[in-house]
């Protein structure tokens, strides 16, 4: 499933996203740590660029095309982190660490001219969002969009484990005699994931439904970084913890989680009220893929909110302006 780099000169030379004036476009590849980072920017206009950063870890950008429609206004810029998607796929191990995934990011502003930013990150993503935003001082960073966040992975063991308490007694034989075994790659504990899945992750229309082939997710990062199953971490971030930090951030903020969410809203809704100001919003009747399964509201609240941050940013900067 792994691959390896293309020649560098031959990667940037197969397309680039070009700037014209303040305006990007296009895709192409940037020069991250590790490796080739691919690309792409949506749309475009005046307002401030949004980077989207994709869950997993080991995910890849595909699905975040949904985001698209938001183009309209500004430039929306999703990218798949080193080892997924169209990415570079280095078999060093020692990258997978949210370190580095930090200066990934850094790199891509820095190449890309992006002074200033909003930031949303799903899953991981939003683990990593707000992991950026506080060993960087938030600099740039207008505003932060959660969405489905790992901000505790104590927090989310709890819930994995409160909801799956909540699966027929037969789906949960499955699992815990799979995973008392250590087969955890069997089929029958794979069925019976899909049955948590379909509950909590996948739950509600499948209105936008996005196909990268050329672009597969890489387990491994999965499991270096997280573990073998969403019900326990054994990785990287078994000791993941932001909750003590929430309190930091200086930014507007959003938090966003589905109804039946394995991020489940109640624990979403604690991690929001330690947020100075932060907004809360639960998409109804869907999981843990919330933008694509409710597309259109999806983006409703995200542009209401970007829009509302803006304008609030402009009238900060216009009162500073008169107070000199």
């Amino acid at each position: 499933m792994l691959k390896f780099f293309a020649i560098l000169a031959a990667i940037f030379s197969a397309g680039c996203a070009t700037l014209a004036g303040d305006k990007l476009s296009g895709s192409g590849f940037i020069d991250a740590p590790g490796g080739p980072v691919w690309y792409e920017v949506m749309g475009g206009g005046d307002g401030i660029p949004l980077i989207a950063l994709h869950g997993g870890p080991g995910g890849d950008s595909c699905s975040l095309q949904a985001l698209a429609p938001l183009g309209d206004t500004r430039a929306i810029i999703r990218y798949d982190q080193l080892g997924t998607g169209r990415s570079g796929r280095p078999t060093d191990t020692s990258l997978w660490n949210r370190d580095r995934f930090v200066a990934e990011l850094d790199a891509l502003r820095d190449q890309l001219g992006l002074k200033e930013i909003h930031l949303l990150g799903h899953s991981w993503g939003g683990s990593l969002a707000a992991y950026y935003y506080l060993e960087t001082g938030g600099k740039g960073v207008k505003s932060l969009i959660l969405s489905s966040p790992l901000i505790s992975t104590v927090k989310w063991i709890e819930d994995a484990n409160l909801l799956r308490a909540q699966l027929p007694a037969e789906v949960r034989d499955v699992l815990d005699a799979n995973e008392k075994a250590g087969t955890t790659d069997s089929r029958d504990y794979q069925a019976a994931t899909q049955v948590f899945y379909a509950r909590h992750v996948t739950r509600g229309d499948a209105v936008e439904n996005y196909e990268c082939p050329d672009a597969p997710w890489n387990p491994v990062i999965y499991k270096q970084m997280w573990g073998p199953t969403e019900f326990y971490a054994t990785g990287s971030l078994k000791d993941f913890d932001l909750t003590d930090r929430l309190d930091e951030i200086d930014t507007p903020t959003l938090f966003i989680a589905g109804e039946f969410d394995e991020a489940r809203p109640q624990t979403v809704a604690a991690f929001a009220k330690r947020v100075r100001g932060a907004r809360f919003e639960v998409i109804p009747g869907v999981g843990h893929a919330s933008y694509t399964r409710a597309p259109d509201l999806y983006r409703r609240i995200v542009r209401d909110f970007i829009d509302a941050a803006e304008h609030a940013g402009e009238q900060k900067t216009g009162e500073k302006e008169n107070d000199e």
